[in-house]
């Protein structure tokens, strides 16, 4: 498994920007603009550790981020996602958002930290259980 990113929600993503950039010296690495979702993804690194990211994630319509919503999730890249999730499921963790994609799942921590897990290397074709299972609570 490979670490990846944590996202943090910004409210103002232009004062952010000049905080973790003009501020602290990160860097902008790449940014994706995304009108049907209403939402900007910018991500972030440090010069000396450019394989770490921070994900800024701005969404276009005003909201009030309250009991850490504001910090969203961490990403992992793992080598069999399908695999992945059958043995956090067997270990009773609930999965929250399952790889219907063969691409992307969502699991929380047994403190409740959101933990995005993405298939390395791209999707793997859709396959049961995990294509026809349903979310279950939040992520």
């Amino acid at each position: 498994m490979k670490y990846l990113h944590t996202m943090v929600r910004v409210q103002d993503l232009d004062e952010s920007l000049k905080f973790y950039c003009e501020g602290l010296g990160l860097q902008e690495v790449r940014r994706k603009e995304v009108p049907e979702g209403r939402f900007t993804l910018v991500f972030l690194n440090a010069p000396e550790s450019p394989e770490a990211e921070i994900e800024l994630t701005y969404n276009w319509d005003p909201e009030e981020y309250s009991g850490g919503r504001n910090f969203g999730h961490l990403a992992f890249s793992v080598a069999d996602i399908y695999a992945k999730c059958a043995h956090l499921q067997a270990m009773g963790v609930t999965i929250n958002r399952p790889p219907r994609d063969g691409r992307m799942a969502f699991v929380r921590s047994p403190d409740g930290i959101s933990i995005e897990l993405l298939q390395a290397g791209g999707a793997q074709p859709p396959q049961e259980p995990w294509q026809s299972m349903a979310n279950e609570g939040t992520w």
